[in-house]
């Protein structure tokens, strides 16, 4: 099963490829993950930075984490 953050506002979504939980933590802490690729000479793990990106271009929207419709 897949998960990622839908934006309320716009209604568009993407879904990074890692756990629930983990994209819970980095919407909770987007702020820590910032301050870590700051200081970071090998970067975040490709699902942070997409998940980051995301956030940046919907920040003061309503972001949601959603679950992937199964392919039928």
């Amino acid at each position: 099963m897949r998960h990622g953050y839908r934006c309320e506002d716009c209604n568009l979504a993407v879904f990074p490829t890692t756990t629930r939980v983990e994209l819970a933590w980095l919407k909770d802490r987007t702020h820590v993950a910032r301050e870590v690729a700051r200081h970071s000479s090998g970067g975040l793990d490709s699902w942070m930075m997409e998940g980051l990106a995301f956030l940046d271009n919907h920040a003061g929207h309503s972001v949601a984490l959603v679950r992937a419709n199964p392919p039928k």
